[in-house]
C-alpha cells in the first residue's frame, strides 16, 4: 500500500483478484486404561491452532482510514490516523476537511484520554468508560483485534462450537452471558463477528472485507463496526488507504494548559 499505487492482491473469502491500492488419534494399549483425548476435542484443538496461526502478529501498527464515524447519531466523515503499540496503547488522530486535526485520543488497558482541539476541551477516564457503548466483555485487546481484523482471543477456546459452512469456518458459543458467532473465510481470517445479549440491548457487530496484503500480512481494508448498549451507539466504517507494520512510531499526546475538562 504505497503512494505510487502499486498493484496489490485483494482477497475476498479466499479468492484473489488484483486491484489498485494505496495501501493423531488417541491410542488404547490392550487392557491398560490410559487417559485419552476425545477425537472431537482433538479436532477442535487442531482447528483452533490453524486459526490462531493465521492471526496477524505485530509489534506496531500504523494505518490511515477514511471513516464514517457516528456517535449517538452525530455522524461525520473523517480520516483516522491509527497507531498501535501492541498490548500497550492505541493512538488516534482525527482529521476533518483540509486535513485539519480536530481531536486526538490515546487508549491504554487502563484509561482513555481525548482532546477536542476545536473546542479546547479534554477528558480523562478509566477504560471502563467504554462500557457506556460496549459490553463489559470488550477489553483493550478487543479493540486492537478489531482494528487489524483479528479474532478476540477469548473466543478461540475449546468451549466453542465449530462447524464448516460453504467453505467458511464458524465458531459459536457463550462468553459470560453473551452469545457469539465468529465466521472465518477460507484464508482463516475473520469476515464476520457478532457478540450480543438481546435482553440487555447489547450488541457488537463487525464485518471485514476486501482483504489486502500489507507487509506480508493479510488484513481487511474495509472494517465496519457497530457497538450498542441500549440507546448508546458507536458506528465506524473504516476504509484503510495506508497500512504499515513494525515501524518506529511516536505517540505524541499532551493536554494544553488552556484546555478545560469536558462534561
Amino acid at each position: 500500500m504505497v503512494s505510487c499505487k502499486a498493484r496489490k492482491k485483494v482477497i475476498t473469502n479466499g479468492a484473489a483478484t488484483t486491484t489498485n491500492a494505496t495501501i493423531s488419534s488417541p491410542q488404547v494399549v490392550n487392557t491398560v486404561k490410559i487417559a485419552t483425548t476425545p477425537p472431537d476435542l482433538t479436532l477442535i484443538k487442531n482447528q483452533l491452532a490453524v486459526i490462531k496461526s493465521h492471526q496477524v502478529n505485530f509489534d506496531t501498527f500504523a494505518g490511515r482510514a477514511t471513516t464514517k464515524l457516528d456517535i449517538d447519531g452525530n455522524s461525520n466523515d473523517v480520516t483516522l490516523n491509527i497507531r498501535i503499540s501492541r498490548d500497550k496503547k492505541i493512538w488516534v488522530s482525527i482529521t476533518a476537511l483540509l486535513g485539519i486535526e480536530v481531536a486526538r485520543a490515546v487508549i491504554t488497558p487502563d484509561s482513555i484520554k481525548v482532546i477536542n482541539k476545536l473546542q479546547g476541551l479534554y477528558f480523562k477516564k478509566p477504560f471502563s468508560f467504554i462500557y457506556q457503548y460496549a459490553s463489559r466483555q470488550v477489553n483493550y485487546k478487543t479493540i486492537e483485534c478489531l482494528l487489524v481484523g483479528n479474532a478476540m482471543p477469548e473466543l478461540l477456546t475449546e468451549n466453542s462450537s465449530i462447524k464448516s459452512d460453504m467453505g467458511n469456518v464458524i465458531l459459536s458459543g457463550n462468553l459470560q452471558e453473551l452469545m457469539y458467532s465468529l465466521m472465518l473465510g477460507t484464508n482463516m481470517r475473520v469476515t464476520q463477528f457478532n457478540l450480543s445479549n438481546i435482553n440487555e440491548g447489547q450488541a457488537l457487530l463487525v464485518n471485514n472485507s476486501n482483504f489486502i496484503q500489507a507487509t506480508n500480512r493479510l488484513i481487511p481494508s474495509q472494517i465496519d463496526i457497530l457497538s450498542t448498549i441500549k440507546e448508546k451507539k458507536i458506528q465506524a466504517n473504516l476504509r484503510y488507504t495506508k497500512v504499515d507494520f513494525d515501524q518506529q512510531l511516536d505517540f505524541p499526546f499532551n493536554i494544553p494548559e488552556r484546555y478545560t475538562p469536558a462534561n
